[in-house]
């Protein structure tokens, strides 16, 4: 009581208000008393962040009934303080309230100095108050003062959370996450969550360097210092400080068909085949970029270490390679941006069913991992700082009441709840078909490929997946307008001549010899 009140007549700003017509010095308003003794109560160790605003108007209520604080006019003694712009004050006698001491044989009052008339080399924050121990006894006697009378209560001592625990915490609260960002019921129609392991996480969020690349506790499972080398010559290009480059014209395609083939005989893709359909469903966030790069934060967090540490290293090379105006053409034919798409896309996303139309699928995943691998492969810290702010929770000491059921450390984690068939088709079909279906949009409204590749990836689409084809094109009058019969102009000479009729030729007398 005591140290709230003090900490409160200290820190509550008083400023000059109005108020019909009149000025107040050295006041303020029951909002403003909110907002300052509220925040001063959550950064209290007896208090802590869980105090609401309605308890601390209620904590208010008592000040002014105790007469801690008093109206612009003097006034005091009733709980009647709402959270509004009423005028309040601190009232000029000390409003702090004696510790309970044994009694002795003559009744001792304690004087408090006036607060108008501070002696010398005190002042109005150091008032000298009795330091006592905190117990539970006194924990309630003193909220009890403060909010009101309390059911009985006792300190309940958490058990020191295990590595295991808090690995599995991550887990739960990484997933329930990714749920929530991708908009889905339940994550099982994208992913198999006993698939993912949570020491993987824990190790991508933490074993990082400088440049948030991830740091292996297994350095068999680093990249071959020579692939390294090629990759940073590329690059680095045209400075590379370890390495002496030769001096024969092409050097650079052969460093880019090494690192080509390195990548190209992995048996597994970097975001592996567990993980395709969730990938697939960010396909379909794209258009709102916020949203697609926290979902792509949080699944690249699923990855084995290993598999996050080269993808790491191969986007960003593939993103300075791309934007480096000084390395020379590596294809005739191709852009350098369409060719590093062209090259990687399959060892970077791909299904176990080696579906045609994966291609497509893992181009445009490719693409925008490019142009934002700097946000999408770093931790997400709105995750971690959430996660580590619960663990820290879980491990303080908490306050049980007497008939409370006891609360449980971990809850059961739930990431979906059983559905009837007909909800599972319908989520099926509205929500991981989505993706496809913006895709399908997309390859039909490009303009800037010809009408025979147009052609084909709609039949590649038309093979994989038919229901969605059928969706947008119904009929084949539907598909058609897409290609519009072009209409042969006949030439002007021709025109003419067709005008005339053809006139057969006929002898003359004038031939006859």
């Amino acid at each position: 009581w005591n140290e709230i009140i003090e900490l409160f007549r200290a820190g509550m700003p008083l400023r000059k208000h109005r108020c019909r017509f009149k000025s107040y010095e050295r006041c303020f308003k029951a909002s403003e008393a909110v907002d300052c003794l509220h925040e001063l109560l959550g950064s209290n160790q007896n208090f802590g962040p869980e105090v609401t605003r309605n308890q601390t108007v209620k904590l208010l209520k008592k000040f002014l009934k105790n007469h801690v604080i008093e109206d612009i006019k003097g006034r005091w003694g009733k709980e009647d303080f709402q959270d509004d712009g009423h005028l309040y004050r601190f009232p000029p006698s000390s409003p702090l309230k004696p510790y309970p001491k044994k009694p002795s044989c003559g009744k001792e009052v304690i004087k408090f100095p006036d607060w108008n008339e501070l002696e010398v080399g005190t002042s109005q924050e150091h008032i000298p108050v009795k330091l006592v121990t905190m117990n539970s006894e006194l924990w309630y006697k003193r909220h009890s003062i403060a909010i009101g009378e309390v059911p009985t209560c006792k300190l309940v001592f958490r058990r020191e959370l295990t590595q295991a625990n808090i690995e599995e915490i991550w887990k739960s609260m990484t997933l329930s996450q990714l749920q929530k960002v991708l908009g889905l019921d339940c994550l099982d129609e994208v992913l198999d969550t006993k698939l993912v392991n949570s020491k993987h996480i824990v190790q991508n969020a933490y074993n990082v360097n400088k440049q948030g690349i991830v740091t292996l506790e297994d350095k068999s499972k680093e990249l071959p210092h020579w692939i390294l080398s090629a990759m940073k010559c590329l690059a680095n290009w045209p400075s590379c400080s370890d390495l002496k480059q030769p001096a024969y014209s092409g050097f650079e395609r052969d460093v880019f068909k090494t690192i080509v083939d390195y990548f190209g005989q992995m048996k597994e893709p970097l975001l592996t085949f567990h993980f395709f359909d969730v990938f697939v469903s960010v396909l379909g966030l794209l258009q709102k970029h916020s949203k697609a790069i926290e979902a792509l934060q949080i699944t690249c967090l699923l990855l084995p270490p290993e598999n996050r540490k080269r993808l790491q290293l191969l986007v960003r090379m593939m993103a300075r390679v791309s934007f480096n105006k000084d390395l020379p053409r590596l294809s005739e034919s191709v852009r350098t941006r369409t060719l590093m798409v062209q090259a990687f896309s399959r060892c970077i996303l791909c299904s176990k069913d080696e579906m045609d139309l994966d291609e497509l699928l893992a181009a445009k995943l490719v693409s925008f991992l490019m142009d934002n691998y700097q946000e999408i492969l770093s931790v997400p810290s709105t995750l971690k700082s959430s996660i580590e702010e619960h663990v820290v929770h879980l491990q303080r000491v908490q306050i049980k009441y007497a008939g409370a059921d006891t609360d449980a450390t971990f809850p059961p984690p739930s990431f979906c709840h059983q559905v009837s068939t007909d909800e599972f088709e319908y989520q099926r079909a509205t929500g991981s078909q989505e993706p496809l279906a913006a895709l399908l949009e997309e390859i039909a409204m490009n303009k800037e490929i010809s009408v025979k590749d147009k052609k084909k990836k709609l039949k590649q689409f038309q093979k994989s997946y038919p229901e969605v084809y059928r969706v947008r094109f119904p009929t084949p009058e539907t598909e058609a307008v897409l290609f519009p019969e072009k209409t042969k102009q006949k030439s002007p000479i021709l025109m003419w001549a067709l005008k005339k009729p053809f006139q057969p030729f006929h002898r003359t007398r004038s031939f006859r010899m």
